[in-house]
């Protein structure tokens, strides 16, 4: 996506002249920014919109990534990065942005919108490993195996095949009954 179609609330436009311009059916907010709206919102609009919060040596994973590939309407409230780089970073995190200090190897990761993304079946892996300690990766999980009905048991294989995984009896729980469901 072109930047000149990505409206970011204070670098052109004031937030105040972006929202009469939503008001007035102009654009549209997708994450962070506005669109115009007749673009069509995409992955590479929806990574886009979150660029400021992706900071280099990171990638969006967990439901940050989910949106990013198309499950849901509106962004998680809470985004979620990984480590992209295979040096410690120094986190920069709010009350918006968790911070995963574990590496993603570069097989998991595509550029989409100019920002690193984990791929679909990485990003249903980490959302079903997550899912011991937060149970609002369920919706999450739905909806990106509503995309693509194969990721659970790409997922669940992938899963069985790695050792000491904390979440993994959970995680492989959740998505064989996934799996059962999407056949």
């Amino acid at each position: 996506m072109h930047p000149a179609f990505l409206y970011l609330p204070g670098a052109r436009f004031s937030i105040a002249e972006l929202s009469a311009a939503r008001i007035d059916g102009h654009v549209v907010e997708v994450g962070d920014a506005y669109v115009p709206a007749d673009l069509v919102e995409g992955p590479d609009v929806r990574a886009s919109a979150l660029a400021a919060l992706v900071r280099p040596g990171t990638a969006a994973s967990g439901p940050t990534a989910a949106w990013i590939h198309g499950a849901g309407d509106a962004p998680p409230a809470v985004h979620h990065v990984k480590r992209a780089v295979d040096r410690r970073l120094r986190p920069h995190t709010s009350a918006r942005l968790v911070f995963h200090d574990t590496l993603l190897a570069a097989s998991d990761l595509q550029l989409i919108g100019g920002i690193p993304v984990s791929t679909p079946v990485r990003t249903m892996l980490d959302l079903a490993t997550g899912l011991h300690r937060d149970p609002r990766m369920l919706p999450w999980m739905n909806l990106l195996a509503d995309l693509d009905p194969q990721l659970p048991s790409e997922a669940a294989t992938r899963l069985g095949g790695m050792r000491r995984v904390p979440g993994s009896r959970v995680g492989t729980a959740a998505l064989e009954r996934l799996a059962v469901r999407t056949r």
